[in-house]
């Protein structure tokens, strides 16, 4: 994307190991008509000193992203989002708008948004073009910490095949410009459109990425790690490994019941034996196209195993998972929040939900009403 790009070195900061921080993108939307509205900056500008560090921009102006902190437990991830989301709330209503969670708005027209006034940002869009214009979508990120590189790229290599299961568990954007689209998480089909984004290939160990790295670098084809927009990928300056193949739950307990599921998979993984070896990338691409089509109903093939292997619906092997990481669960206390994601298996996920409600009313602002109502339930 660019040429002449300077190399960065690429130092792996160790974090408290799995520890958590967890980034969630807001819409911004108009209190009056629900429509998307550039009121991301009016929010940063007019936050309280106590919000600021938690929330910034992002790609476009109708994107409020909130992060946590450090987080040492699901019980800190849960009080800082508390507290962060509910000021946000507020801020938000005292500014005529509304944050709405959901990874794409269902009547939004991506020529309406307004690009975010930052250098990256202006350099991305002039390179992706129409590319970069359609993609008005939001995303749910969490970070774990690592013990050091070479352990995130371990987990980082084992844990692809296993992403379509947190794919399907949060998905939330069926609806796109107005029209259905047939799927499940339409904004992982906008993402996988960017360069760079989506299924990676193997990586092997933390040298063997540092200079894949520098070679793309010198090369101009990325100008920093921020540039590979991989659905899994090391975080080198927060020592971090960062899950970022999921859609914006649309619950407040699915966002922490999907955050307890990662953190106690990323810590099996860390601590397996078990050798890495190249998953041929046809399962891989098919294991996600089932998710984001048909979503907890989709088939999910098992190639490395770590389910009893072979094929089985994608919401049974969310179940077997939760089996297989029971004592990281019991390890980290988190078992409350890991069933949390029972309403997501028994009633369907966020898209499920917009389904039902434009079904019943025909009503796209109805529909963002009602998902709203249920966050905090």
């Amino acid at each position: 994307m660019t040429t002449g790009a300077r190399r960065t070195p690429l130092l792996f900061i160790p974090s408290p190991t799995y520890s958590l921080g967890v980034e969630l993108e807001f819409q911004t939307l108009d209190r009056g008509n629900l429509s998307l509205a550039p009121l991301a900056p009016v929010l940063l500008e007019n936050a309280p000193a106590i919000l600021k560090p938690r929330i910034t921009h992002e790609w476009i102006r109708s994107i409020l992203e909130i992060r946590t902190g450090i987080c040492c437990s699901l019980r800190d991830v849960e009080n800082d989002l508390l507290e962060t989301c509910s000021m946000a709330e507020e801020l938000a209503l005292d500014n005529n708008c509304m944050l709405y969670a959901a990874s794409l708005h269902p009547f939004a027209k991506p020529e309406d948004q307004l690009l975010t006034n930052d250098s990256r940002y202006e350099r991305i869009m002039e390179e992706l073009q129409i590319v970069g214009r359609r993609f008005i979508s939001q995303g749910f990120h969490v970070h774990v910490g690592m013990i050091d590189g070479d352990t995130a790229i371990k987990v980082c290599d084992k844990i692809q095949p296993y992403l379509p299961l947190f794919l399907a568990l949060s998905a939330s954007s069926p609806f796109y410009q107005g029209k259905d689209t047939g799927l499940m998480s339409y904004r992982t089909k906008l993402f996988e459109a960017l360069p760079l984004a989506g299924i990676y290939e193997e990586i092997g160990d933390w040298d063997r990425f540092r200079s894949d790295v520098n070679l793309l670098q010198d090369a101009g084809v990325i100008e920093s790690i921020k540039d590979l927009w991989w659905d899994a990928r090391p975080h080198p300056e927060f020592g971090t490994l960062e899950i970022r193949a999921c859609d914006l739950p649309t619950q407040f307990g699915d966002i922490l019941g999907l955050t307890a599921l990662i953190q106690s998979f990323v810590a099996t993984l860390a601590e397996s034996n078990v050798k890495t070896y190249a998953c041929n990338q046809q399962f891989l691409r098919s294991n996600k196209w089932q998710a984001v089509r048909y979503g907890l109903d989709g088939i999910f093939f098992d190639p490395l195993g770590f389910l009893g292997g072979g094929k089985m619906t994608i919401r049974k092997a969310v179940h077997v998972l939760i089996e297989k990481v029971d004592f990281m669960v019991q390890r980290f206390g988190s078992k409350r929040y890991i069933n949390m994601l029972n309403r997501i298996l028994e009633q369907g996920t966020g898209a499920d939900c917009q389904r039902r409600v434009y079904a019943e009313t025909n009503d796209f602002q109805r529909v963002i009403q009602t998902l709203h109502e249920k966050f905090w339930k």
